[in-house]
């Protein structure tokens, strides 16, 4: 069994590993003003915005890698943009894979970062501003130490939303080895070509990761719980 662990090509994993931990640290940049905004707003916009910011929970992944499919291929502006003045085509290549990522995994760092953010006390909030910091040192200094819990969970379980991606990846990237055949890519032509012994390898080595990952999150939350109360 080990000898046979040894031998099986992880590369699939690698690559959903650095696809996780890109898009991760992209969706944190671009997320953190956003659940800020989202949590101390009034503005009649919130709804729509949040509305916006879920669409991926409950939009087929076939219906959203279609729509990028179209918006990102060499005849949209947007690709005809990229590939002429950056030289990077957007579909069936990583960098596509990385924005189709971003999207679908939206929700999963926004609402756990704004669900800490409107937890968080108002006076001490109020606080900061009064003693002249800026809205950026306030969130940074401020904010987010005071919701690791939030922040912890935020950045698991889009990282590990990512590894488990296959429907939108499949539909922007295809299966191109080394460049966008992510491990759950590679199960779906193991089963496809009747070989169940890798894909149940590949999948119990999901299965484990994804536990571990959820375990790390539970562990992490009840600590920061017990230690509030002491």
């Amino acid at each position: 069994m080990i000898d046979y662990l040894l031998s099986v090509d992880y590369a699939p994993f690698m690559l959903s590993f650095k696809l996780a931990l890109i898009t991760t640290l992209i969706l944190f940049v671009l997320c953190m003003p956003l659940a800020w905004y989202l949590s101390q707003t009034k503005s009649k916009s919130k709804p729509f915005i949040e509305a916006l910011c879920t669409m991926p929970l409950v939009v087929p992944p076939t219906v959203l890698g279609f729509y990028l499919l179209w918006g990102l291929s060499h005849n949209s502006p947007i690709g005809q943009f990229f590939d002429e003045y950056f030289g990077i085509k957007l579909v069936f290549n990583f960098y596509g894979i990385i924005i189709a990522s971003c999207l679908y995994s939206l929700p999963f760092m926004v609402q756990p970062l704004q669900s800490g953010f409107e937890s968080l006390n108002k006076n001490m909030i109020e606080a900061s501003y009064i003693s002249g910091k800026s809205k950026f040192k306030t969130v940074l200094l401020i904010a987010l130490p005071n919701i690791k819990p939030s922040l912890l969970t935020a950045l698991i379980i889009t990282f590990a939303h990512t590894v488990g991606e296959f429907g939108v990846v499949l539909m922007i990237g295809g299966s191109i080895p080394n460049e966008t055949r992510v491990a759950a890519i590679a199960i779906y032509e193991f089963v496809e070509v009747l070989d169940y012994k890798n894909a149940h390898i590949y999948s119990l080595i999901m299965i484990v990761m994804s536990f571990i990952t959820l375990l790390a999150v539970y562990l992490f939350n009840g600590k920061q719980k017990r230690n509030r109360v002491i």
